[in-house]
């Protein structure tokens, strides 16, 4: 209908990348359906974006690593007529070896990046595809090329992430459908998610460009979204790490991973909490 405004749901939208879609999105006319566990921070964003961008934007409190939590959104991405964008966004990191790490953190990665994701993007891309029209994006992580210790369940996770992603892709095109999906991967990003692990930024690459901020994560992946591009890694220097990673033998790959895997831990200081959470 002429002159309804689209909507987009971002999950994980409290702070980050998330936060950093909200504010694009709005600035360029979506209304929002805002996603995350933290009701002040989504209500803050909301009561800043509102007034300024005038859209709506809906916020909704809720843990995707709870059944019945992700049920609610999933339900409220399937009444939603206008929904022309999802963004599944949500991810937590955890730090320490699998076989020393908490459980249950390990088990609900799993329920966050793969459970919820698959149960949203279905829930959201139906809808999509018998209206033709719309957009997935996954954020997955430049950590899906690279097998590594110390973050055993990340990395799997992400890899799961970017075939998903994938092979929906195929079959939109098998079916000529106009709906678009995208894994979205990118590096070291400047948000709260690397300090709540712990890690400080100064001892990872500093000063070296490798850290990009949220907003250009954005500006990349809906660009590419534009051109139609399944897979998206903002910045050049992620793209020649990727192609890097794709092409070098196997045993290079593995040892390189191996070395990583014995210096992770000092790259960490001990976390206030197991979990950090976007």
């Amino acid at each position: 209908m002429e002159g309804v405004r689209p909507v987009a749901a971002v999950t994980g939208a409290s702070s980050g990348i998330g936060a950093a879609f909200a504010r694009e999105l709005a600035r360029r006319g979506f209304d929002l359906i805002l996603v995350a566990r933290r009701r002040e921070r989504l209500d803050e964003l909301a009561g800043a974006l509102a007034p300024t961008e005038r859209v709506t934007v809906e916020t909704i409190s809720a843990d995707l690593t709870l059944d019945r939590d992700v049920k609610c959104v999933a339900d409220r991405l399937r009444s939603e007529a206008r929904l022309e964008l999802l963004v599944n966004n949500a991810g937590f990191g955890t730090t320490g070896f699998f076989f020393e790490a908490d459980p249950q953190g390990q088990e609900n990665m799993h329920r966050l990046h793969v459970l919820a994701t698959v149960i949203l993007t279905r829930a959201a891309l139906g809808p999509m595809v018998s209206r033709n029209k719309g957009a997935i994006v996954n954020v997955s992580s430049v950590a899906a090329f690279i097998p590594s210790g110390a973050n055993v369940s990340y990395n799997s996770t992400k890899a799961w992430m970017n075939i998903f992603t994938e092979s929906i892709n195929l079959e939109l095109r098998a079916a000529d459908s106009r709906v678009r999906v995208q894994a979205l991967c990118p590096g070291f990003t400047v948000t709260e998610f690397h300090q709540k692990l712990g890690i400080d930024r100064n001892r990872i690459f500093p000063n070296s460009g490798f850290w990009m901020p949220a907003e250009k994560v954005v500006r990349d992946s809906l660009a590419g979204l534009e051109k139609g591009d399944w897979l998206v890694v903002p910045g050049w220097r992620y793209k020649l790490l990727v192609f890097g990673l794709r092409h070098l033998p196997r045993v290079v790959r593995e040892q390189a991973a191996l070395v990583y895997s014995r210096k992770a831990r000092g790259y960490v200081q001990p976390p206030k909490s197991d979990k950090a959470t976007r």
